[in-house]
């Protein structure tokens, strides 16, 4: 079960940051153990599932948190005395976050990623809660189990548990360097970058011999985030992964979606020196390397899909696909128009994105929607995307942009 990311609108460094001038050019472990907790609060993406998009209630939970099996309430992370985690104890704090233990010793769900927070340190975890009692304490009792039956069950947590949660400090690797260790510890840490990146099976689990290779959430598919020069970041450089982190844009793409979000309470606010960490972490990771066949140009769909592109897609991407730097993403250069799953590429076509904005690149230029294209239409021009300017991906099936039309239909703009 994913943590949730879906857009959240009108939190940023205002309410996550408060006070706090260092997050950008210090060193964390200087702060003192509020502004220690304050970032550690921003790396871990606390506000994105705790506090209700367009709120001025940081923290005050609420936020419905989507799941394969239904949909999880976020709780009440103020220091409220009675609707929050005022009265808590550090021990029941600790437990919670990093244990998936209730109050009561009942089971926690992990669209808390406790699985993922359970790396962090005692004293890290207690620094995130000096931050959170530093906070405008809100009442707000929230009913955080809407899950139908069975899966209202508490006490299957122990099986899934069993199964798939290793609990533990992080551990660095002595061979690797601190920078390497460091950018681990933040994407398997606090970033929990897995629950949405990593394939789950079917009880929600994350499939460890698919680590961070891609995976489908809440009408999006998030990518491949490994060193895979084809559908992964590994041809970017450094410099394009911080950039992305930084500021949702670099010479290749634009943050969009669940991962607007992440960037604009996240890692927009991390340190250079982290997002670096993050970045050589992401490139070192080998992923699958596969090297598919790009079809024939005189194939039919790349016929089509070629003069779709000229008359609707070209005038921003460029005829060569090369888009505009921080500006329009680079077709020929998209890791995520290769992906495997084509999911939020069909999305992007049929609903339009705006990108977005950051302190760097406040643009947050957009893209229209072209859902009056059909479904054959639509298959056709991702296909030749897939397949052009030395690319190769297999063909988008008008199938699968019905399918994908049929569940956007359902969703909020």
């Amino acid at each position: 079960m994913p943590s949730n990311r879906s857009t959240l609108a009108g939190i940023g460094l205002a309410v996550l940051l408060a006070g706090s001038a260092h997050a950008g050019d210090s060193d964390p472990q200087e702060f003192s153990q509020i502004e220690r907790g304050r970032y550690l609060a921003v790396l871990s993406d606390c506000a994105s599932c705790h506090t209700v998009p367009g709120s001025n209630q940081p923290f005050a939970g609420g936020r419905a948190i989507e799941t394969p099996f239904g949909n999880i309430v976020a709780p009440n992370i103020t220091p409220d005395l009675e609707t929050g985690i005022g009265s808590w104890s550090d021990e029941a704090f600790d437990a919670a976050v990093r244990k998936g233990l209730r109050r009561n010793g009942s089971r926690l769900y992990p669209a808390m990623p406790y699985t993922a927070y359970t790396k962090m340190s005692r004293d890290d975890v207690l620094a995130i809660r000096a931050y959170l009692n530093t906070v405008t304490p809100v009442r707000n009792a929230v009913d955080a189990n809407t899950l139908p039956f069975p899966f209202n069950i508490r006490a299957s947590m122990r099986v899934w548990n069993a199964l798939y949660f290793n609990h533990g400090d992080f551990k660095p690797d002595p061979a690797k360097s601190a920078e390497w260790n460091r950018g681990a510890y933040l994407v398997d840490g606090p970033g929990h970058c897995g629950a949405c990146h990593t394939p789950k099976t079917f009880l929600g689990g994350d499939r460890t011999d698919q680590y961070l290779r891609g995976s489908f959430l809440q009408g999006w598919s998030a990518p491949d985030i490994t060193g895979d020069t084809r559908v992964g970041v590994g041809a970017w450089s450094t410099e394009d992964l911080v950039a992305y982190l930084k500021t949702g844009h670099n010479r290749v793409s634009a943050a969009t979606g669940p991962m607007a979000e992440v960037v604009s309470l996240s890692t927009e606010q991390m340190t250079h020196s982290d997002l670096n960490a993050i970045a050589t972490y992401l490139k070192s990771l080998p992923g699958k390397q596969d090297h598919p066949q790009t079809l024939p140009k005189e194939e039919p769909a790349m016929v089509a899909g070629a003069a779709i592109y000229r008359d609707q897609c070209s005038a921003c991407h460029g005829i060569e696909g090369k888009g505009i730097a921080k500006l329009f993403p680079s077709i020929a250069d998209s890791s995520m128009v290769r992906s495997d799953d084509p999911t939020t590429s069909i999305r992007i076509v049929l609903r339009g994105a705006r990108s977005v904005g950051t302190q760097a690149e406040p643009t947050a230029p957009g893209m229209p929607s072209y859902r009056q294209l059909d479904d054959a239409q639509i298959a056709a021009v991702l296909t030749y995307m897939r397949n052009s300017w030395g690319a190769a991906a297999v063909p988008v099936r008008p199938a699968d942009v019905a399918r994908v039309r049929s569940d956007t239909a359902l969703r909020p703009d």
